[in-house]
């Protein structure tokens, strides 16, 4: 027979083990690919430079994720999750209609 002690001993520090994990999970969303819904409704391009100017007059060269206020990760990583993507990883020489200048 297990006891009340015993059960919340072993319990408690498992289920912070699983929770733990599920959220690093979660965290480390993959690569978006272009044919994503969200990525498509957005125009985006892992190459900035691939943008068809005439069809985002938003566009802007030089412009890219890596610079915008969305972009969730250092200037210098290649990868990183962005807000108006759901959380997926974006390229960081990327472009979609959502940019924003990151504050300074």
């Amino acid at each position: 027979m297990t006891s009340r002690r015993h059960f919340i001993l072993q319990t408690i520090p498992a289920a912070a083990i699983v929770l733990t994990g599920s959220r690093a999970a979660f965290a480390q969303a993959g690569h978006i690919e272009e044919t994503d819904p969200t990525a498509v409704a957005l125009g985006y391009k892992h190459d900035a430079t691939k943008v068809d100017a005439k069809k985002y007059p938003a566009y802007v060269a030089g412009r890219v994720c890596n610079g915008c206020q969305l972009y969730q990760g250092k200037v210098t990583d290649a990868w990183a999750p962005c807000g108006a993507m759901g959380g997926k990883q974006v390229n960081g020489k990327g472009w979609c209609v959502a940019w924003a200048k990151k504050a300074a």
